[in-house]
């Protein structure tokens, strides 16, 4: 098997940001690994060690199932007409249960139509099992009413990346992110769907927050926000396909609605930013987030600090993005 060479620059950073961390300068150590990642490459921390990688996996046929590595290599669907009103993407890694649970709320009162399309980022064992028992359960049943595509990967992508590719595979006028936390209990596709009837209205969810200076953010109720939570973020594919795709440096989920929220509703610093609606009394029931709940306190709060730095780099200075401070002029 023939190895890829490291470039002596990516080696070199990777050994520096070995120091910075040994050293606890975690910003000197999450800069350098946006060098490497930036050059094409990965780089997986082993104790006081480091792997290096090429940062995209290689794509993979096994049997009929093709494994994708990267958002790219997925067939888009982008510029083609829609084929339904909505599409609904969830992340299946860990948890088959809770997928399980969020799939079957969808099929038991989505409106008809809606297409659903699930994004296997490296699952678990479980959740493969699960997964291909979905499979021949839906080849066994096959209903139009509401089809499922699954899409698998290679490798584990991160959750931007795994997002992308579920939205490359979206035929819906709009595309609505669910987090398999939620349990719909009730149509509430269809009250996002109409949010963004409105022009004015660039995205639309159950859950939303707003700022006085983006860098800290609080629950908001119902109506005009600043971002809304990936919980539940409707947008229109349109909108991705003109704005996107999303930051797959977000492998990790944090963080990652406001970055998207705040990038749809920019229209230039001369322009009146579009607006973020949270819909208030959608039938969906929230449990346990254990995406969060199974990292640890340290690794979790990092994590984030990372992904809200791209906030930082990117919107830091656009308070003229934010509801409270328009509303004070």
């Amino acid at each position: 098997m023939t190895r890829t060479r490291i470039p002596d620059a990516i080696l070199s950073a990777a050994h520096e940001r070995s120091a910075s961390r040994a050293a606890r300068d975690w910003p000197e150590a999450d800069r350098l690994r946006e060098v490497i990642e930036a050059a094409g490459w990965r780089i997986v921390d082993r104790g006081t060690d480091f792997a290096l990688s090429p940062a995209a996996p290689p794509d993979l046929a096994e049997g009929e199932r093709f494994r994708h590595g990267s958002s790219p290599s997925v067939p888009s669907r982008l510029d083609d007409p829609s084929t339904a009103e909505a599409t609904v993407i969830l992340l299946a890694t860990d948890h088959p249960a809770d997928l399980d649970r969020a799939v079957r709320g969808l099929l038991d009162h989505a409106p008809e139509g809606t297409e659903i399309v699930l994004v296997a980022d490296g699952p678990s064992p479980a959740q493969v099992e699960a997964l291909e028992a979905f499979e021949a359960f839906e080849a066994g049943t096959v209903d139009p009413r509401r089809p499922v595509e699954v899409n698998w990967t290679s490798a584990r992508l991160g959750h931007a990346t795994a997002m992308n590719i579920g939205v490359r595979r979206a035929g819906g006028r709009v595309v609505i992110l669910l987090d398999t936390s939620l349990e719909p209990t009730g149509d509430f596709i269809t009250p996002l769907v109409r949010a963004l009837d409105d022009p004015t209205v660039a995205v639309a969810g159950g859950w939303g927050i707003v700022s006085d200076d983006l860098r800290h953010f609080e629950d908001a109720p119902a109506g005009d926000v600043d971002a809304i939570e990936g919980y539940s973020q409707a947008f229109r594919r349109s909108d991705f396909a003109a704005r996107g795709p999303l930051d797959e440096r977000f492998r990790f989920y944090r963080n990652l609605d406001i970055w998207w929220s705040l990038a749809l509703r920019d229209e230039g610093e001369t322009e009146p930013p579009r607006r973020a609606l949270r819909i208030d009394g959608l039938p969906l029931v929230r449990h346990e987030h254990r995406g969060y709940a199974a990292l640890p306190d340290e690794e979790r709060d990092r994590q984030s600090r990372r992904n809200f730095y791209r906030i930082i780099d990117r919107f830091g200075p656009r308070t003229d993005l934010l509801v409270g401070r328009r509303s004070k002029r």
